[in-house]
């Protein structure tokens, strides 16, 4: 069949045209040899359709067998023989820990089941492996032979009896046993192009019978007969499409000029099309024949008038284009389908797709991980034997088969107000007694039964250790289940497995349980590694789907047929992937062996490139950058491109510039779908706010006041609409937490520095900054980074710390102040770092700062803090420190160097600060003047939590702040 035919419609319908002249019961004497369980049923579906009548033998070439088992037991099941080979690497590894690290051996053992698996498809001898001749004996090989031997070991072991090249012999027998009595009715081998080793020998045997046959999908019919050796000499060119095609004619000894066509009036859907694709994708040594044979042509706009080439600007936008086309095709009832590899990308038309409320028919479903049941069962798997964190409790408590058999209801309203607890006040790891204590204080019997049932489902996940597989997973699913039912009287599982992600997590929980014998004695995180590979796996949803907007992988493709493809994602690396690293061996050692090379997936991709490319209508599309930088286009549209461009008198630029511009037309729609309307003036201006006087702050804190000059729109957030932030649920070692601990670090350990030498005084420094890491920082990283910071700065401030003890002692620490400005009944707050008394009883006042120390011109126009609170301390705002004049304030730096600034009461005289309040206190209380978003921000990078409330960058910085009255008038 020609690339671009539906293949398993005009497999049935060629059928049916050979067997129009039999008597009806012949067709069930014909057996048919299809290459995966979805062509079966789609050619089984295509018979029912059609008419009544009888069904041919419909068998899939891995069925194929002998008809005895010659006394051999049962094949234990891979994830058996994976566990089994988990073993003994685990125990090579124990003990050599050069050769790979602990956490590998799941991975490596599967790796190494697969290639046991490889040899065994292809007929290769794992003896032939192990004696390959490596001439360099490099250490890696002699790494990968440690392993190599065990897994040749685990093949002949007594409990599977299996030999390497079983399946293989299958075939042979099948065939031996045909060459002594062919069968006398059709047999047919359809779909395959004999990739692989058993295949081939059994499209080998089909054709020596007397009514066997060969059906080639995507055979090229525009190939010339003397190129062929060119994609086959001297090294096969794996990235022709034909070229598996090719070797199997060689194989079997047959000139491609004697293969016919399958149904008498079959053709492709464009068969000029199929001739400029052909010569397009020609093996790179002979495109010199372009200029030769591409002006036999002719006219090329026709050829390619159902082709549309999309180039994007970015993923997304790509992905909305293709969401269009696919709602446009929906719109006129025709079939489309959307082929790539690239999961990624089909995900994001599935949500583009879903502001129609279009759900396609997606044929690899989704990871079952992914989904609400396989999300439980992995957050329960990577919490074995770890500490339990707030993110993933919370992540935990909020999946919606958690308390799905209980009160759903009270479950989701005690997480929400647990949640908000962990947000505002920690632990960063919540343990079971402060669970229990969040519930006393409650005083709610429904919370304490809810934490009760929390602490049973969850408690002593991290004390699990080394354990069996099956008591992992006795372990994990009861925990599950208990988490499912909820805290109920009469606790029931819920639609915890009867959904169809929990049906197939079942069947896969079913898998590892029956194999778990096999897998010994695991630690907890080999097990997630285990438990994580068997759940990756796809399920589909029961959800019904649009009936003509598919999504296709490649393989889905080979089988399907619609009338609009489109070939999302042709970049390099997604259109062919790039092949994966064999870790054991390489290229020349694959070919000695004779296995096949790993970039024979490039070839198949190429095939289902050229088979698409030659539909009906097609869509080729690309993004021109991917996630983080720019693509380069797959090799196959990038010889169509030049292809086209070199024959400008076949009109081959116009052809292209045609293709590109009805692309273009669906990007120019996904830019304009989500694009602003700009021509509406609303919300442009730079946002004011004018609250009433009344509703407008009496109480604002010192670090306030800079934010009330830089950006008063983030007082009016915070104290107008008393708007703030959440803390985040993943608590962070960030810059604010390292400057609370080092605060706490210098006001505990300063008052015993006191007769002390240089020495003791830096232990003292450095043994409270361990105690308070200890306490308040549950991160060990964290811990000793910001212990190696403290160990630098101690030094220098010790040795500023004995200047600044001449002028006097430390008078207070960490005290909290208030003072009611007289004239505008405003009250200022602050909490300063420390205040010295000098023998004098004069006064001199500190602010620690981990960050960058303000400049004189700061502290003139924005940093008013040390200021204020110098003059706050002379009016005798702080308790139980008597008012007396302030001989200096200093801004003590805690960075690298412990640097020193003063507060410059010569620029901004104390005797001037409670003017300059006033000044700025009045004209917040004016009912004319409106709190402008960011007036005079330090940097255009700084970010607030009220940036998005403002709407910033809707509006420009240079524009005029625009007064909007809020809340006092009947217009509001």
């Amino acid at each position: 069949m020609a690339p671009g035919e539906d293949f398993c419609a005009s497999l049935v319908h060629g059928l049916r045209q050979k067997m129009a002249d039999h008597p009806p019961h012949a067709m069930a004497q014909v057996t048919i040899y299809l290459s995966t369980q979805r062509m079966r049923r789609r050619v089984e579906s295509m018979f029912r359709r059609d008419r009544a009548g009888f069904l041919p033998k419909l068998k899939l070439v891995a069925e194929v067998s002998t008809p005895a088992n010659n006394g051999t037991k049962p094949t234990l099941s891979p994830l058996a023989q994976t566990l089994q080979l988990t073993q003994l690497v685990s125990a090579l590894i124990n003990a050599q820990p050069d050769l790979a690290p602990r956490t590998a051996a799941f991975e490596l053992a599967a790796s190494l089941r697969g290639l046991l698996e490889e040899a065994r498809m292809e007929g290769v001898p794992f003896e032939r492996i192990l004696d390959l001749d490596v001439t360099d004996y490099s250490g890696h090989w002699q790494r990968s032979l440690a392993f190599l031997l065990i897994a040749h070991g685990i093949g002949l072991t007594p409990d599977t009896q299996t030999d390497p090249s079983v399946e293989r012999r299958q075939v042979e027998i099948l065939a031996r046993d045909w060459a002594i009595a062919p069968p006398q009715s059709p047999v047919l081998v359809a779909g395959s192009l004999g990739s692989r080793g058993a295949t081939q020998v059994l499209m080998e045997a089909v054709c020596k019978l007397p009514q066997g046959a060969i059906i080639l999908p995507g055979f090229d019919w525009d190939f010339p007969e003397t190129l062929w050796s060119s994609i086959l000499d001297p090294e096969p060119q794996m990235d022709h499409p034909q070229v598996f095609a090719g070797r199997l004619l060689r194989h079997l000894g047959v000139p491609s000029s004697t293969v016919q066509p399958w149904q008498n009036d079959g053709k492709a859907p464009s068969p000029h099309r199929n001739r400029v694709i052909s010569m397009a994708l020609r093996p790179a040594p002979v495109t010199d024949g372009w200029l030769r044979d591409g002006p036999g042509l002719g006219d090329l706009p026709p050829a390619m008038a159902e082709v549309t080439l999309i180039t994007a600007d970015d993923p997304r936008h790509e992905a909305v284009a293709l969401a269009l086309r696919l709602r446009q095709a929906a719109e006129q009832g025709q079939t489309a389908a959307l082929i790539t590899p690239d999961r990624t990308l089909t995900r994001r038309v599935e949500a583009a797709l879903d502001r129609w409320r279009i759900v396609p028919d997606d044929s690899a479903g989704q990871p079952l991980g992914n989904t609400a049941v396989g999300r439980l069962l992995r957050g329960l798997s990577g919490l074995i034997g770890t500490p339990l964190t707030a993110e993933a409790l919370v992540a935990l408590l909020k999946n919606p088969k958690v308390s799905e058999g209980g009160a759903r209801g009270p479950h989701l309203l005690f997480t929400r107000q647990l949640e908000l607890q962990l947000r505002r006040n920690g632990p960063a790891f919540p343990t079971a007694t402060d669970l229990q204590s969040w519930a006393v204080r409650r005083d709610n019997p429904e919370v304490t039964a809810w934490v009760n049932w929390l602490t049973l489902s969850l408690g002593g996940l991290d004390q699990v250790g080394p354990d069996s597989v099956g008591a992992h997973l006795n372990d994990l699913i009861n925990r599950a289940k208990m988490l499912a039912a909820g805290p109920s009287d009469s606790p029931t599982e819920g639609t915890l497995w009867e959904s169809s992600d929990g049906a197939k997590a079942w069947a896969q929980v079913a898998s590892l349980t029956e194999a778990a014998e096999y897998g010994g004695t695991v630690d907890p995180t080999a097990f997630d590694a285990i438990f994580t590979r068997v759940l990756a796996t796809e399920v589909r949803d029961a959800i019904t789907p649009h009936p003509g907007i598919m999504i296709w992988g490649t393989l889905e493709a080979r089988v399907q047929g619609a009338d609009l493809v489109i070939l999302a994602g042709l970049n390099d690396g997604v259109w062919p992937e790039h092949p994966q690293a064999d870790p054991w061996l390489n290229r020349a050692m694959r070919k000695a062996a004779g296995l096949p090379l790993l970039d024979k997936f490039i070839g198949l991709s190429a095939h289902d490139f050229q088979q698409a490319a030659c539909a009906p209508e097609v869509v080729l599309s690309r993004s021109k950058r991917g996630e983080d930088a720019d693509t380069v286009p797959s090799r196959w549209l990038n010889r169509l491109i030049n292809f086209l461009k070199g024959l400008p008198d076949q009109r081959g630029p116009e052809a292209l510039a045609e293709m590109a511009a009805r692309g273009a037309q669906w990007t120019d729609w996904a830019k304009q779908l989500d694009s602003p309307d700009l021509s509406d003036p609303i919300g442009a201006p730079r946002p004011a706010p004018c609250p009433p006087v009344e509703a407008r702050p009496r109480r604002l804190s010192v670090t306030d006041v800079e934010k009330l000059i830089r950006d008063p729109y983030q007082i009016y957030a915070k104290h107008v609409l008393r708007l703030q932030s959440l803390p985040g649920l993943r608590l962070r070692p960030d810059m604010a937490m390292r400057g609370t601990v080092l605060h706490a670090v210098f006001e505990a350990g300063l008052p015993g520095l006191d007769g002390l030498d240089h020495d003791q005084q830096r232990e003292v420094l450095l043994q409270t900054g361990r105690e308070v890491l200890a306490e308040t920082v549950p991160w060990p990283t964290a811990r000793e980074f910001w212990m190696a910071r403290l160990n630098r700065v101690v030094d220098p401030f010790l040795f500023g710390e004995a200047r600044r003890r001449i002028r006097g002692g430390p008078l207070a620490l960490e005290k909290v102040g208030q003072m009611t400005m007289p004239d505008t009944g405003v009250t200022l707050t602050v909490k300063t770092d420390r205040i010295d008394a000098a023998e004098d009883g004069k006064l001199w006042v500190y602010d620690y700062k981990t960050g960058s120390l303000p400049s004189t011109k700061q502290q003139v126009h924005f940093a008013k803090q040390l200021h204020i609170t110098a003059h706050m301390v002379e009016q005798g705002a702080f308790a139980d420190v008597t008012p007396a004049p302030v001989l200096g304030a200093e801004y003590l730096g805690l960075g690298t160097g412990a640097p020193v600034r003063p507060a410059d009461f010569d620029a901004v005289p104390l005797d001037k600060v409670a003017a300059g309040l006033s000044e700025l206190l009045s004209q917040m209380l004016d009912p004319d003047w409106g709190f402008a978003a960011q007036v005079a921000r330090e940097s255009t990078q700084e970010y607030s939590d009220y940036d998005h409330l403002s709407r910033a960058g809707e509006w420009d910085l240079s524009a005029e702040s625009t007064l909007l009255r809020v809340g006092g008038s009947e217009d509001g």
